[in-house]
């Protein structure tokens, strides 16, 4: 089991780890346009180029940084695979029954995975460099307005908030588990895909178990704590946020406006 895990903070002195949550979680919007808006060969390197850059701003071990896309290696293959063998049957270059193997299927999936991947990344790096006490307060400052429409923005905040806490508590318990099937006979790397496979279904109903376990006992803790909803409870003021966190959004807003260009 690695020491960090995917979604941990780890404390540091980074320009990433001193911005502000809010305008942090406010450029991970943005840059989450900027991926989908890319199409061209430049839009893609000065997306992968600016992710490059973000990562060794923040100081992060490149190994936890890119943990999450190597751990879902497989399935990016798998999407690639079935983009490129089901998007298109036009301009086929080889097709059977179902199957047609095109240069558009293979271009969306390139596309598909490419997003998926750099987005991750990103959101990787933004868990690791943020606390996730000053997330749940970016996200409630951010989500203020939806109470001006009756939506309750405060509760939607400590969902996502919580969320985000438990991914490397599962990741845990995700790890355990599979040590636990490796040590009974489990194959989790062997070459052939259908016992990789079949070795994977024995993790599934552990993990859900363990889920339910946890969410119901954060129930009941909170419950035994006095927790009677958002409006009970008093919060931190946030101040306001220093030039360099609205010269980070500037610059965020500058490469979307350049991939829109692009």
């Amino acid at each position: 089991m690695n020491e960090r895990m995917t979604g941990q903070f780890i404390p540091g002195n980074s320009v990433l780890h001193r911005l502000d949550a809010r305008a942090k979680l406010i450029c991970f919007i943005v840059l989450i346009a900027v991926v989908i808006l890319a199409h061209s060969v430049i839009g893609y390197a000065l997306v992968l180029a600016f992710t490059a850059a973000l990562i060794i701003i923040s100081k992060l071990p490149l190994s936890t940084a890119i943990g999450s896309v190597k751990r879902m290696f497989w399935f990016f293959v798998l999407i690639f695979i079935m983009n490129a063998l089901f998007f298109s049957s036009e301009n086929a270059i080889w097709s059977w029954w179902i199957i047609s193997l095109s240069k558009d299927g293979m271009v969306q999936g390139f596309n598909v995975v490419f997003r998926v991947i750099v987005i991750l990344l990103m959101a990787n790096v933004f868990t690791l460099v943020t606390p996730p006490l000053e997330t749940t307060h970016a996200i409630q400052s951010l989500l203020k307005p939806l109470k001006l429409v009756g939506l309750p923005a405060d509760e939607i905040a400590m969902i996502i908030s919580v969320a985000i806490q438990f991914i490397p508590t599962l990741l845990q318990e995700a790890d355990t588990v599979k040590k636990a099937q490796i040590a009974r006979g489990a194959r989790f790397e062997s070459r052939k895909l259908h016992e990789r496979a079949a070795a994977m279904l024995p993790l599934i109903v552990p993990i859900f178990l363990s889920a339910f376990k946890k969410a119901d006992e954060l129930a009941m803790a909170m419950e035994a704590r006095g927790y009677r909803g958002e409006k009970y409870r008093t919060h931190r003021k946030n101040g306001a946020m220093a030039l360099g966190s609205y010269f980070a959004i500037f610059i965020c807003c500058v490469l979307c406006a350049a991939e829109i260009v692009l």
